[in-house]
């Protein structure tokens, strides 16, 4: 049994403004039958351009015959731009609050006054008069606008929220992801961080075959190419432990068998990449 308060039973038991207007200035629908709620709101304008009537008709439970009733209550006398102001979350104080369940009905009565003051600026009697604006959950026909309205003005931060609210993803439940992130961009949410990636063992830990490897690549990658430029080569001989044995080639060679270290250069930058400060680099 749902915990309401006096004012949303008084409303519902007594509802204020039930009925039709003749010729209306603006009327607005929202909802379908098909939902399980439906509500459609009429008002006219006096001279001075304020709210002189308002009238509604509801298909729905006892929130929304409630929040229907008050909203029109609490619109009457004013001009559309104060109506235009007025949330779903200003309905649900009016009303003393209402079950988080059922703050979809107090939303309800929001769009329906926007599709109103809409049908009477335009002559268009749908609520959304976005571009762009994506259907997240056809169950209930919830655009992502709506969603992001409902978000920012009720200061949501579930998905569960979003649902009481907008009624978005409480049916097949297959837009519950696409609303996690609308609510995460909102929020300003980043995306969990990939986890970093794990550092590779030490040196001294590597097999026989994954230390050659090892040593094979940064020859390839970052000796190699400085020596080709003065015509030289290196080639891996063996790996024993932490001893390298190497070969140099073409004018490496030439410059080993002279007295010259070209050899030097190799020596930290195996060190370094392999990540083994105490690496033996032996010219063979």
């Amino acid at each position: 049994m749902w915990d309401y308060s006096e004012k949303v039973l008084d409303h519902f038991h007594h509802p204020r403004n039930v009925g039709v207007i003749e010729n209306p200035d603006g009327v607005g629908e929202v909802g379908a039958l098909a939902c399980g709620d439906a509500l459609k709101l009429m008002f006219k304008l006096d001279k001075d351009g304020r709210i002189a009537d308002v009238k509604f008709q509801t298909f729905g439970c006892a929130s929304a015959i409630a929040s229907s009733s008050a909203l029109t209550e609490m619109i009457k006398g004013m001009t559309l731009e104060e109506a235009a102001k007025v949330t779903n979350a200003d309905i649900a104080k009016y009303l003393d609050g209402l079950p988080e369940q059922k703050m979809h009905c107090s939303v309800m009565g929001m769009e329906a006054l926007e599709a109103a003051i809409a049908n009477y600026k335009t002559g268009d009697t749908t609520v959304r008069q976005l571009k762009d604006d994506p259907l997240v959950c056809t169950c209930f026909n919830v655009h992502e606008s709506e969603i992001v309205e409902a978000i920012r003005i009720n200061k949501l931060t579930t998905v569960e929220q979003v649902t009481n609210y907008t009624k978005a993803g409480g049916a097949c439940g297959k837009c519950k992801g696409e609303i996690a992130k609308i609510l995460d961009r909102e929020l300003g949410r980043a995306a969990p961080a990939a986890p970093a990636p794990a550092a590779p063992p030490p040196f001294a830990d590597l097999s026989p075959a994954k230390k050659v490897l090892a040593v094979e690549k940064v020859l390839e990658t970052e000796v190699r190419p400085a020596l080709a430029l003065d015509g030289g080569n290196i080639e891996l001989v063996d790996v024993d432990g932490a001893k390298v044995q190497v070969r140099f080639l073409g004018h490496c060679a030439v410059c080993i068998g002279a007295g010259h270290p070209r050899d030097r250069p190799a020596v930290p930058t195996l060190r370094a990449a392999v990540g083994a400060p105490a690496l033996e680099v032996e010219a063979v």
